[in-house]
């Protein structure tokens, strides 16, 4: 995957991350570097877990948003 596509998923990843874990965003900016961050983490994690969901950009956002989720979660526990 290239940059600017990476780019673009983590951004759609962070917001829909943000949708599904209410009160634990850092708002619009700080949810699309989450979802960034959370796409590097997921496609590194997921695959040793041996998980596959999907195929081609739907399979990356859907990874790229539960790792944004996994990130907002721990990061909202982490501010507590």
């Amino acid at each position: 995957m290239g940059i600017i596509a990476a780019l673009i998923i983590g951004g759609i990843a962070g917001w829909l991350a943000g949708l599904i874990v209410r009160g634990a965003g850092f708002g619009l900016i700080g949810n699309i570097v989450v979802g960034i961050i959370g796409a590097l983490l997921a496609s590194w994690l997921l695959p040793q877990l041996g998980v596959s969901l999907g195929a081609g950009w739907v399979r990356d956002i859907i990874n790229a948003t539960i790792g944004a989720v996994i990130i907002l979660v721990i990061l909202s526990l982490i501010r507590r």
